[in-house]
This record gives structure tokens, C-alpha cells and sequence, in this order.
């Protein structure tokens, strides 16, 4: 695609980054085959190749409105559309670009920077989350259905985690919304992960992985937080931890994004590199590791719905899956299986009703099969369809751990 950017455009820190995506796209249409926006709205400029084409106005000099403002809002970010296009167009680049042009631009109405600004003053901070999440806990019979929805039925305790024991170590992303409202999954992969001889050495100075703020139109604020994450993780990697492992996918994305979006700055851009490199799925851990050992699983029923930042963005698509089988577990055929639930972080709050279709539409294709429950591997999409009320969703380390037993076992 050719493009000729504004000056103003060429001034920008990833200009010659965004070019060369614009120029990489070739106009094919696949992109618009997968999306699930455009599924569902059936309107060119809500497809990659639409956005695409804003995008690129914008920085050829076009002004931008609220309607292009939208049209980018709209995207789930959820990557589908890499998967399938055959020329490599980095959407997500692009799309990260053209949003915080158009943010410059474009004055949110009142009603849209109070949601965002609120969502970012609290949801990060894990303390401060803990505490409203238990105050809507104790007034949850007064709350709108809505966010009833977004709360689990009961706030779990993590439970117990093994000692420091073991030669082999690795590092933990602990997040902000998982601390709050499933502590029992990194709980639970520490007690697995010890049973295979592997320690979890716990690092309070990390927290959010910014991707919360980085895609709520505060880029800056985003990346702050990754440096504040590797300055934390670095004395143990200096003292050789073999691994950044993350139980939820979307921040797992992120953090192996952490090389790539820091590669600019002189101070950060080795150790981000370093980071990013390190950076494994909990799924990518355990495949490596002997789990048949421990036992197999009793024959239970379940569907996985494999989130879009697994799939598309750290490409382990199957991953879980193959996992699942080796503990002895049977998994449940699931229609359409690339598409996404619409949780996209915080995408089911600032665009609700077309996250609720999107995961009824899901919910629908992960019920088909009649499982007993549904696994997945991000806490986005485990409340947003645990919000429906419909099918019980877990994450699936717990659904392992509790078909071996719990426990921390030996290693």
C-alpha cells in the first residue's frame, strides 16, 4: 500500500514503524474474513483493512473525528487478523500507533474519560482493587446486574504456596485483576510447578504488567510500568532464573511485547530484550516437563476456549489443549475456535454490548459439546464468560490441580 506521510506523521517516534506496515498491507481482504467486529457490524470500517485505511489518512495529514475514534475503539485488539493475513501486516503496531494519534486529536466525551481514567486509578493498584472488589462483594444484592456480572459469586483465598526449594527457579507475574478475583490460579500453578521440582521465588515490587494502561489511551503510563517490572525481576535473573512465566495470557502478550516496545530506550532496551525473551506461558513450562508422573486426571468433560492473546498474539494455539489430554482429560469439540469472547481487557466495560454478543456467541460454541466446565487461560475471559452465569469457568491450572488432588506435593 502506498503512503505519504504528514510531517507531522514523520515526527512521530514510530513513524518509519508505521509505514512500514502501511506499505506491507496489500489490500487482500482475509483480515476482514476473520474479524469478529466486522462479523458482527458488517461495515468495512470495522475490519483491520478499514482501520487500516483510517489509520493511514490520519497520518497522510486527513483530521481525524469521533467516528474514526470509534472505528478503532471498536477493535478487540484480539489479533485474528494477523493470523490469517499472508502478507505479515503487524496490526496491533499500527493500530497502537493510530490510536494514540487520533487520542491527540479527538476530546473523549465526559462519560468515556471517566470510565477510562477510573478504570486505570484502580484496577492496577492491587490494594485498592482487593478493597472494592470486597466492598462490591458485601453489597453485591444492591449492585445492577452489570456488575454483578463482573464479580465472582464468591472471592476466593489463594491457599498455601510451597517454600523456596528447589535449584531450579523461576518468576511469577502475579497481575492486579487476578490477585483480586482469582488468587487461587497462580496459587495453584506455584503448587503444580513445585511437584516437577520448580520454585516460584515471589517478587512483591512487580505488579501490573501496564498493558491495562497502554491500551486506555495512557501509552506512557503503560510503559512505566513494564520498566518498574523489569527493574524488579532483575537481581533475579542476574542470579539465574530461568524463566518470566505468566498464567494469563493477555499479560503475557504484553510483557513479550516488552522488547519490542522499549527497544528505543538506551537504558531499557537490553534488559527488555532480556525479559521478553524469558517470558513463557505457563503452558510452555509445564509441556517440557514429565507431568505424567503425577498422576492422571479422572475422566472429566470440559471445553477450552483458548483466548486470542494465546493463540494469535503468543501463537500456542493447541498448546493447552495437547496439556489437557496428557493429564487424561476429555476435551469437547469447540465450533470456531479462533474467534474471540469479547472480553479484550477492558473492552467488555467500554464496549459492552457488543462484548456480550461476542460471548454468547462463544459461550454457545464452547456449550455444544456438554461439558461439566470450561477451561481458559486469561482472567478477561474467564469472568467475562463466568459473567454469564451460564457454564462454571475456571482457569485451567486449577481445574489440573484439582483433578490431581491440590496439595503441594513432592518434588
Amino acid at each position: 500500500m502506498q503512503t505519504h506521510l504528514s510531517e507531522a506523521a514523520k515526527h512521530l517516534a514510530r513513524a518509519e514503524e508505521a509505514e512500514s506496515i502501511l506499505r506491507a498491507c496489500v489490500h487482500c481482504g482475509f483480515c476482514t474474513a476473520t474479524c469478529p467486529t466486522y462479523q458482527l457490524l458488517g461495515d468495512e470500517l470495522d475490519g483491520p483493512r478499514g482501520r487500516i485505511y483510517l489509520i493511514k489518512q490520519v497520518l497522510e495529514g486527513e483530521p481525524a473525528g469521533a467516528s474514526t475514534q470509534q472505528h478503532l475503539d471498536r477493535c478487540l485488539s484480539c489479533r485474528n487478523c494477523e493470523s490469517t493475513c499472508p502478507s505479515g501486516v503487524q496490526y496491533h503496531n499500527l493500530l497502537d500507533i493510530g490510536r494514540a494519534v487520533v487520542e491527540r486529536q479527538v476530546t473523549r466525551p465526559l462519560g468515556q474519560r471517566l470510565l477510562r481514567e477510573g478504570l486505570r486509578a484502580v484496577v492496577p493498584h492491587t490494594a485498592a482493587f482487593k478493597a472494592l472488589a470486597r466492598t462490591g462483594q458485601a453489597l453485591r444484592p444492591l449492585l445492577p446486574a452489570s456488575l454483578k456480572a463482573k464479580l465472582p459469586a464468591v472471592l476466593a483465598t489463594p491457599g498455601e504456596r510451597p517454600p523456596l526449594r528447589h535449584a531450579r527457579r523461576i518468576l511469577l507475574l502475579e497481575g492486579c485483576v487476578q490477585q483480586a478475583l482469582s488468587p487461587r490460579t497462580n496459587a495453584a500453578a506455584a503448587r503444580l510447578l513445585d511437584r516437577l521440582g520448580i520454585s516460584v521465588e515471589p517478587v512483591a515490587e512487580a505488579g501490573c504488567c501496564g498493558a491495562l494502561d497502554y491500551h486506555l489511551d495512557a501509552q506512557t503510563q503503560g510503559l512505566e510500568r513494564a520498566r518498574r517490572n523489569i527493574d524488579a525481576w532483575w537481581p533475579a535473573i542476574e542470579a539465574g532464573a530461568e524463566a518470566i512465566v505468566q498464567t494469563a495470557s493477555g499479560c503475557g502478550a504484553f510483557v513479550r511485547d516488552y522488547g519490542h516496545l522499549l527497544q528505543h530506550d538506551p537504558r531499557y532496551a537490553g534488559k527488555a530484550a532480556r525479559v521478553s525473551a524469558l517470558a513463557r506461558d505457563l503452558v510452555q513450562v509445564l509441556q517440557a516437563e514429565p507431568v505424567e508422573r503425577l498422576g492422571v486426571c479422572a475422566e472429566q468433560r470440559l471445553a477450552f476456549h483458548c483466548p486470542c492473546t494465546l493463540q494469535h498474539a503468543l501463537k500456542l494455539g493447541g498448546a493447552v489443549e495437547a496439556l489437557l489430554k496428557r493429564f487424561g482429560f476429555h476435551l469437547t469439540p469447540v465450533p470456531d475456535g479462533h474467534l474471540c469472547c469479547g472480553s479484550a481487557g477492558t473492552y467488555s466495560l467500554t464496549q459492552p454490548a457488543l462484548a456480550r454478543q461476542l460471548r454468547d456467541n462463544r459461550l454457545d460454541a464452547l456449550e455444544s459439546g456438554g461439558p461439566g466446565v470450561i477451561a481458559t487461560a486469561n482472567i478477561g475471559c474467564q469472568l467475562h464468560l463466568g459473567g454469564a452465569g451460564r457454564t462454571p469457568v475456571r482457569h485451567w491450572v486449577e481445574v489440573v490441580e484439582a483433578g490431581l488432588g491440590g496439595g503441594a506435593g513432592g518434588g
